[in-house]
């Protein structure tokens, strides 16, 4: 639509080259490293952008990853390496996932590492990442303790908050330009329900009360039970007169799902930075946060958020990157309910 291709354009540049580092042209979808010819890495986060390519990284050059670091830190890596259990190899940067649980499977088949020229044996585990990882053993970035937070501020109008702690299970609302999605999550962060319904009347021509009223009830009958009803609370601006169409359109469906639920609002600019997912003021796409969410629901013995295999199966296919995506409600539907959780859960810790 024209308001998605304005809104993309309007977005400052997500890829810059700096002085420090000698990085050809990016390609699209792809980042090439002039050390290490062999390999092409799809660019598959912000965390891929962001990791530092060293200098002195591993070349073609015949030497063993184990020349470039002193025997201390040999120590120091292959020590985390062979004895970390599966949740502290998951917190060393890009051993999230898949990595880390071949990393257990690995030396647990063929003994401990005894050189890290080995660490690339391991499945998924190249040179180019396996530096990443070995860097990041060494200077593991500290967590900065988190300021707790308002509820005010993600959550309005404001609500007692025993009522929120008590609460059994939310349902997370978002309105799309044509389409209503949902998310049902419970206090145990399970899924139990997660879908979308087309609203064929949204968005064309006069807003005719009568015709919203139809879709928004149709929606509504198809709610599940829950103990609250959260609905995102869009960021456009009323000064922004080019989006004042999609403005209207988000108010008028929001007014009627307050006249039919009692629901809350939650900021759409909090759960952008819940999940580091804001440029600017302009939120990016949260797919590969999705993504990422669904794959550790099969891989981590304790993911963020659980997922039914039923829902695995029907939406594995929903949020593909380089394809034109339909799940874009679906996926914020679910963000905004782990950031509605978590969020309520650091602001009263």
């Amino acid at each position: 639509m024209w308001v998605a291709k304005q809104f993309l354009t309007s977005l400052p540049g997500l890829f810059r080259r700096t002085p420090h580092c000698s990085l050809p042209k990016f390609e699209l979808r792809y980042l090439q490293c002039t050390c290490c010819w062999r390999s092409r890495v799809p660019v598959s986060d912000f965390d891929t952008l962001n990791a530092s390519i060293v200098g002195s990284a591993p070349c073609n050059d015949g030497k063993t990853l184990d020349a470039y670091y002193t025997p201390e830190q040999k120590e120091v890596i292959l020590k985390l390496l062979n004895n970390a259990p599966l949740p502290e190899l998951s917190g060393v940067k890009l051993l999230r996932g898949r990595k880390s649980i071949n990393i257990v499977e690995y030396r647990t088949k063929n003994g401990p590492f005894k050189t890290l020229e080995s660490v690339v044996n391991v499945p998924l585990l190249k040179h180019k990442s396996a530096v990443v990882v070995f860097n990041s053993i060494l200077n593991p970035v500290k967590k900065e303790r988190k300021v707790k937070i308002n509820l005010a501020k993600f959550i309005r109008p404001e609500v007692d908050r025993s009522w929120l702690e008590d609460a059994g299970s939310i349902v997370s609302i978002v309105c799309g330009t044509n389409k209503i999605a949902w998310a049902h999550v419970d206090r145990g962060m399970t899924v139990l329900d997660w879908q979308q319904k087309d609203c064929p009347n949204f968005l064309k021509g006069t807003y005719m009360a009568s015709f919203y009223l139809t879709d928004v009830s149709t929606v509504v009958d198809h709610l599940p039970e829950a103990d609250f009803y959260i609905i995102e609370k869009s960021s456009i601006s009323v000064q922004n007169t080019s989006l004042f169409p999609i403005m209207a359109h988000m108010r008028t469906v929001e007014a009627m799902l307050f006249a039919l639920l009692e629901v809350l609002n939650m900021m759409r600019t909090a759960v952008g930075r819940h999940f580091g997912l804001m440029v600017g003021e302009s939120r990016t796409s949260g797919a590969q946060t999705v993504r990422k969410l669904m794959t550790e629901s099969v891989t981590q013995k304790l993911p963020r958020i659980n997922f039914p295999s039923e829902l695995l199966v029907k939406h594995r296919n929903s949020f593909e990157m380089g394809s034109r995506r339909t799940g874009e409600e679906l996926c914020d539907a679910l963000l905004q309910a782990v950031a509605f959780y978590e969020l309520l859960s650091e602001s009263s810790g």
